[in-house]
């Protein structure tokens, strides 16, 4: 069976090596939009969906190709929902992870609740112009801890803790991570849509 090329529309080597893997079953040969030398769009949409359709709609303009774009966040119910959507960029436009993860540290010093909740929005396109994007959604729901602990992951999966496992995300394997992520949720969703 020929796999079809579809245009991941990230920068974020994580996110790919994610994807790519789930993707794979569906006949998917996932391709980073930067083998396209294709740079992200700036992210004005106001909702993960509206953003993900953004990134979508670029990547498949450029390279021609069918694209799947994911916009995710982490949101904290003491923050009011924040960071949310700017939650790669919580410490600023030249944040990082770590920058990022020591504001969110500052921010939550004299919460009481810790409940939190990493947003997984996925949108595939078969075109530019594709008016019926197939979106998935999904969520993981854990606690904000007080301080990092684990070395896998990326983003704030330090930080955030999983009442299941007993252990932060960034505590748990990759296989094991894959299985109850946000992103794991989106795309099982996006793999019924896929099959109906």
């Amino acid at each position: 069976m020929m796999k079809q090329k579809i245009v991941l529309a990230t920068g974020n080597q994580g996110k790919v090596k994610e994807m790519s893997d789930v993707l794979a079953q569906f006949g998917f040969e996932v391709v980073a939009q930067s083998e396209f030398g294709i740079e992200s769009p700036e992210e004005t949409g106001l909702t993960f969906v509206e953003n993900a359709i953004l990134k979508a709609r670029h990547a498949a303009k450029i390279s021609g190709l069918p694209a799947i774009a994911d916009d995710s966040g982490l949101s904290v119910t003491a923050l009011g929902g924040a960071p949310g959507l700017y939650s790669a960029r919580y410490a600023g436009e030249e944040g990082n992870d770590a920058k990022n993860r020591v504001k969110l540290l500052q921010q939550m010093e004299n919460q009481y609740d810790r409940s939190a909740k990493f947003v997984s929005v996925i949108v595939l396109l078969q075109h530019e112009n594709d008016p019926t994007p197939i979106i998935a959604e999904g969520e993981c729901h854990g606690e904000i801890l007080s301080e990092e602990r684990g070395s896998n992951g990326f983003g704030y999966d330090s930080l955030f803790f999983y009442p299941p496992k007993q252990a932060s995300f960034a505590e748990l394997q990759q296989n094991e991570k894959k299985k109850v992520s946000h992103r794991a949720h989106a795309l099982q969703q996006l793999q019924l849509k896929l099959v109906n």
